[in-house]
């Protein structure tokens, strides 16, 4: 296995605060908090550009319904980043913090969003009385398949999770409906893994093999957002691989407590 790519350390431990500790654990974002840049920034995003280049219809998928929704986030996104530290965006192209230069055509758009920020992003859109998953970029999935969810409404992409069940559902619908562009919110979970890999796709029938025995944290910043012209809730997966001895020493304790 190659070097991991890890964190020095985390900066939130949502098992530690009421707020975040019990499900769905969302929380309103301050400021303009919404995409971040941490010392994993250059490592990973030298992994998205490998794993795009490489497996593009992998990481990828966008229905055509949603076509004006990614077009509304990647205008989105581009004025994100033009007021960001590092960052240079220019009229063909992006120069990331990491210096690597990203042409902004010739790729679709889901996917030249994927190598501009640390973010694995995910398009939701209301079809009937759910949201359904109409387009993602996402090069970090934590045991779950693209292609497999594409398409499938908020209950039928958690059916195997097992807390999420018909009353959480409806709460998670409630939260989705409710969501202005104004007041995004964010959430975050916590697993403890054996393989620190970044990428890790696993269908529904596949078992769990990867985390008995772990000594690494990876841990999810989920951000959801409505996009004020498509009304599409974009839901964003800032990911953080931790091994579990740079845990401060009172999360160390909690995690153990909180058995995840």
């Amino acid at each position: 296995m190659s070097k991991p790519i890890l964190q020095k350390s985390l900066p939130f431990a949502p098992w530690m605060d009421p707020r975040t500790a019990r499900l769905p654990g969302t929380v309103p974002i301050d400021g303009d908090d919404w995409l971040r840049q941490d010392d994993a920034f250059a490592p990973q995003m030298a992994e998205r550009d490998r794993l795009i280049e490489r497996s593009p219809e992998v990481v990828h998928r966008t229905l055509e319904s949603a076509r004006p929704a990614v077009a509304e986030l990647f205008a989105r996104v581009l004025e994100e980043v033009q007021n960001r530290d590092g960052y240079r965006v220019g009229a063909e192209a992006v120069v990331r913090p990491d210096g690597v230069e990203v042409p902004l055509s010739g790729a679709e758009p889901m996917l030249v969003l994927g190598r501009l920020v640390q973010e694995d992003l995910c398009v939701m859109e209301k079809s009937g009385d759910e949201h359904v998953l109409t387009a993602a970029c996402l090069c970090f999935p934590a045991s779950w398949s693209l292609e497999e969810k594409i398409g499938r409404p908020l209950i039928g992409i958690h059916r195997t999770v097992k807390p999420y069940d018909a009353d959480l559902a409806r709460r998670v619908q409630r939260m989705f409906e409710a969501i202005r562009p104004e007041s995004p919110l964010w959430r975050m979970n916590a697993l403890v893994y054996r393989d620190p890999s970044l990428f890790q796709a696993r269908r529904e029938g596949d078992p769990r093999v990867d985390r008995t025995g772990g000594s690494y944290l990876r841990a999810e910043r989920q951000c959801l957002m409505r996009l004020p012209k498509t009304r599409a809730v974009v839901f964003s997966i800032h990911t953080y691989v931790v091994h579990l001895d740079d845990l401060e020493p009172g999360a160390r304790e909690g995690l153990a407590e909180a058995r995840l």
